[in-house]
This record gives structure tokens, C-alpha cells and sequence, in this order.
């Protein structure tokens, strides 16, 4: 097993290289001088020219990506051409950890309502509650955010006052409940109906019938027969949900004044900051890489003839 994870974690750089490689190309064509930008519309030509030749953008491609890729190792990514004089990191970091803060409740609570409800309406496949809940989750689902946001506002902050309506103070504060909902409910009926899926081919297996002929309890055989075996195609589900963890809370963020990264990037993108867009890229391209590693370990974990074979 160890073995298998330090094959894994080797190409990891390699996969990071690559990545970064397209990303900054992409930069590097994209319409805008980065020079202009932070000189402003007013700038002289010799303005623009002194800082091209600070920032290096006259030296050939290669060059300014393996300087990139030399400070990037080192943690330097670079300073933001909209925010003269602020390291990306330091523009990034404090709103990275409130996103990330974020996302994570946001997916605890869609895994406690996805998987658990995919397993029930699955045992309860022939009836009417099995349709009924999917239905339900659908509905769910198909709300657009600008309606449920702005709904779970009215109700809980401004009609009953349980709930802050904007802000965050950490994810463990009420600040964080409506936000998570928000985001982690419609995102359950993704996990509900692939688990219940996946329950459905679990229950017409042989070993589940075999389980039930020998006198097994009903709990036990749910337990260790079906949930188990029912959770080993929902990984690779859930590594690519941990990848793109950040992606679903750009609209939440704004919605409820969440200092999170949202904002910035949206700056980044009308500002043509691409300093700020790398990092974020190359974030999301980390986060994919490790969410393949932690997928390929829950697979071994939760299936011992895996971890045999690695």
C-alpha cells in the first residue's frame, strides 16, 4: 500500500508541471498588457516599458515560466498587478482558509443527507416513498440559488431572527448554517441518486442473498455487505467533489457577504489580474491530484482485496 501511494505521489509534481505549464501559456495570450494594467489608462509608452522590464514580460516564454515555476516552489507566486505591492499569497490566503471553511461544512452536510437518504429510498425501492423522495430531492435540486438563498434569509434570519444573515466568524458559528445548506442540500441529491444506484446493483448480488440464506441480521447485512459495497463507486464521486470544492460557492459568497475568495477572483478575472488566476488554477489542479490520492486510499479502506493488490 505504501508502495502504491509514493507511485501516486511521485507523478504528482509531474501533473502540478504540466498544469501550470497550460495555465501560465494561457496567460501569456490572453488579451490585455498586464504592464498597462498596473500603470493605469494615463501611463506614458516609458512607464508601461520600465515595468514590462521589471516584471520580465519581454523575455521569451520559457523563460518567464521557469522563473514562475522556480518562485512557486519557493512559495513566491508572484505579486497582483491589481493590487500593487500585495504578494498574491498574502491577497489569497486569509480568503482561501474562510472558503475553504466554508465548502467543507457545505459538503459534510451533503454527504449526511445524500448518502444516508440514497441508501433508504433504495431499501424502500417498490413503494411509494422511494419516489416520492427522489422527486422531492429533484425539486430541491432544480432551485436555483438566487431563489433559495434569498428564501432561507427571509425565513430564518428575518422572520424567526435564529440565524446572522451576513458575515462568517468561523465554521463551527450559526454565520456558517444558512450558507452550508444553502450549497450542501441541492448538492445531496447528486450523492442520493448515485447511491441509490449503487444500493439497487448491491441488492441483486449473490453474496447479499447468501448473507440473508445463512440467518444474518438485517442490520448486519446492510452494514457489511451492502453499505460497504455500495460505497466503493461513490469514491471516485467524492474525489472530484473534494477537487472542486470551491467552485460551488462563488453566488453563496456574494449572496451572504462571506469574506471568501469569490470576489477576489471575480476581480481577477474583469482585471485581467493573472497572477491572482494562476494560483487559483493551480490550486484547483493540487486539489484534483490530491482528491485522486485520497480517493485511490478510501478505495483500499473500504475494499481489503484493493489494498491487497496495490
Amino acid at each position: 500500500m505504501l508502495i502504491y501511494i509514493s507511485r501516486r505521489l511521485l507523478w504528482t509534481p509531474v501533473l502540478l508541471f504540466v498544469a501550470g505549464l497550460f495555465i501560465f501559456s494561457l496567460g501569456s495570450v490572453a488579451p490585455g498588457d498586464p504592464a498597462e494594467l498596473m500603470a493605469g489608462q494615463r501611463a506614458d509608452p516609458e512607464a508601461i516599458a520600465r515595468i514590462r522590464d521589471r516584471l520580465g514580460l519581454d523575455d521569451p516564454f520559457l523563460v518567464q515560466y521557469t522563473r514562475y515555476a522556480a518562485n512557486a516552489l519557493k512559495g513566491d507566486f508572484g505579486e497582483s498587478y491589481r493590487y500593487r505591492g500585495r504578494d498574491v499569497i498574502e491577497l489569497l490566503g486569509p480568503k482561501l482558509l474562510v472558503s475553504l471553511e466554508l465548502n467543507i461544512v457545505s459538503y459534510v452536510v451533503t454527504l449526511l443527507i445524500g448518502l444516508p437518504l440514497g441508501f433508504w429510498a433504495a431499501m424502500r425501492q417498490g413503494t411509494w416513498k422511494d419516489p416520492a423522495m427522489t422527486t422531492f430531492m429533484l425539486l430541491v435540486y432544480a432551485l436555483p440559488v438566487f431563489f433559495t438563498a434569498p428564501f432561507l434569509i427571509l425565513v430564518f434570519a428575518l422572520w424567526l431572527d435564529w440565524i446572522p444573515v451576513s458575515g462568517w466568524s468561523g465554521m463551527f458559528s450559526t454565520h456558517a448554517i444558512l450558507p452550508a445548506f444553502t450549497i450542501g442540500v441541492p448538492g445531496a441529491f447528486v450523492f442520493m441518486r448515485y447511491m441509490r444506484a449503487s444500493t439497487l446493483d448491491v441488492l441483486g448480488q449473490e453474496y447479499v442473498r447468501t448473507a440473508h440464506g445463512k440467518g444474518m441480521g438485517h442490520m448486519t447485512v446492510n452494514r457489511r455487505h451492502i453499505a460497504r459495497n455500495a460505497l466503493l463507486p461513490i469514491v471516485t464521486i467524492l474525489g472530484f467533489s473534494l477537487a472542486g470544492l470551491f467552485g460551488g460557492s462563488l453566488i453563496v459568497e456574494l449572496i451572504y457577504g462571506i469574506p471568501g475568495v469569490s470576489r477576489l477572483a471575480l476581480e481577477a478575472v474583469f482585471q485581467r489580474d493573472y497572477p491572482v488566476l494562476t494560483t487559483l488554477t493551480l490550486l484547483g489542479a493540487t486539489m484534483l491530484a490530491i482528491a485522486n490520492l485520497v480517493a485511490d486510499i478510501m478505495y483500499s479502506l473500504i475494499d481489503p482485496r484493493i489494498r491487497l493488490r496495490a
